[in-house]
């Protein structure tokens, strides 16, 4: 059985989702490692993208081989500035998972929406040029 890492940078991870993302990858069993993304608005965001990757438990090698999906932080300028440095460490963008409130749930809840291929959508947008 195939075992993905699940690279969260967002809200903590339920068990019904960890559930949901191991049905849309096959039954893969998925090993969550949560990231705390806070950024400081106040300073700049570089130095905190490079404390933020150097909290990722993986050295390069395992960036570049191992099956891995993340979860972006909520915040878009985070998340963007996120997936270029991953893309520049993995050679690829990974596949993000995207995460969507469950309708009308009182208390608010979240549920995994789908699973997106981020380097499926620039190959696609490639053809385009």
């Amino acid at each position: 059985m195939t075992t993905i890492i699940l690279l969260n940078f967002s809200h903590p991870v339920t068990d019904a989702q960890l559930a949901r993302i191991s049905e849309l990858t096959g039954g893969a069993t998925i090993t969550p490692i949560d990231i705390k993304s806070q950024f400081d608005n106040d300073l700049p965001f570089g130095p905190q993208l490079e404390a933020l990757l150097a909290r990722i438990p993986l050295d390069s090698r395992q960036l570049q081989t191992e099956p891995i999906l993340i979860i972006p932080p909520a915040l878009n300028f985070i998340a963007a500035m996120l997936l270029a440095a991953l893309h520049g460490r993995m050679g690829y963008f990974p596949p993000m998972v995207r995460i969507r409130p469950v309708a009308n749930a009182l208390p608010r809840r979240f549920e995994v929406a789908e699973i997106l291929d981020l380097q499926g959508v620039r190959e696609k947008a490639r053809a385009q040029r």
